[in-house]
């Protein structure tokens, strides 16, 4: 276990002080896919876009039979009624009205030099028209970009690292997966890099690669649908860490980077998680 966190810290050091320097996103997405792809060689790449699921028969025939009549199923519903009723503030605002490119997200904004996450572009053009913007956790946020994910479905992943400003933002995206934090003095690629596939008390640890395809999720766990940003709070907490607000700017970027590495596969959210 020492071997693996010293391996997990330099890993953290490197992408923190030599990318910063010799920034190269693409070989990054390569290394990191590639360290996957030897790592559990009998997985189809794009596979790994089931999580733990993917890498663990037992656990993927629990979630099959749970699929045949997934729960997120009514926030996809009540998510697209929502959509529906406001589709005024969505028409100009967003690509395609926010249809069928969910899988294009986050983006580099150049104009206000900020990632911008889907949920962030959904609250800015609801505040544009004049309504009220959503919380960001669970809620009418969680429904509304399930039901945009689930627009996207079958999409790959393409996210763009273009230019200074969008590398920077990577960058700074990479150094926090890397880096520790909390009284447990750990770090995200500490589980999910490193120990991905081992268990920790009666799970089984999830690949990084793919982990933002499938959000938002009904977690078990939660009893609800649930964003992105509101499972970075709760594992910043597990590691006994102060959470970052959802939608900081820390979290869009941490996105930032996942989302880029996770790039050639297609997205499949909503999803169903324990």
């Amino acid at each position: 276990m020492r071997k693996l966190l010293a391996k997990a810290a330099v890993i953290g050091l490197l992408g923190t002080f030599v990318g910063a320097a010799n920034a190269d996103p693409a070989a990054d997405k390569d290394a990191f896919q590639n360290y996957y792809k030897e790592k559990f060689p009998k997985v189809e790449f794009n596979d790994f876009q089931n999580g733990v699921y993917s890498i663990d028969p037992a656990s993927r025939e629990q979630w099959e039979e749970i699929e045949e009549f997934p729960p997120y199923e009514i926030a996809i519903e009540d998510g697209e009624r929502f959509y529906n009723a406001n589709s005024d503030a969505f028409a100009n605002c967003l690509p395609n009205g926010g249809i069928g490119v969910a899988h294009t997200y986050p983006m580099f904004d150049e104009k206000k030099g900020q990632v911008v996450t889907l949920a962030l572009a959904v609250n800015n053009c609801l505040k544009a028209a004049g309504k009220k913007p959503l919380k960001y956790k669970k809620g009418k946020m969680a429904s509304l970009t399930g039901y945009l994910a689930y627009t996207s479905r079958g999409k790959v992943f393409d996210i763009k690292v273009e230019g200074d400003a969008a590398t920077a933002a990577y960058e700074k995206g990479k150094s926090f997966y890397y880096a520790r934090r909390g009284q447990l003095n750990m770090a995200c690629a500490h589980c999910h890099v490193d120990n991905a596939g081992k268990y920790i008390r009666a799970d089984i640890l999830s690949p990084a690669l793919g982990h933002v395809t499938h959000f938002p999720v009904y977690r078990s766990k939660w009893g609800s649908m649930g964003t992105l940003h509101r499972r970075f709070g709760g594992c910043n907490k597990q590691v006994r860490a102060k959470p970052f607000k959802a939608q900081s700017e820390e979290y869009r970027n941490l996105e930032y980077f996942l989302s880029y590495m996770s790039n050639g596969i297609e997205a499949n959210g909503p999803g169903a998680r324990k």
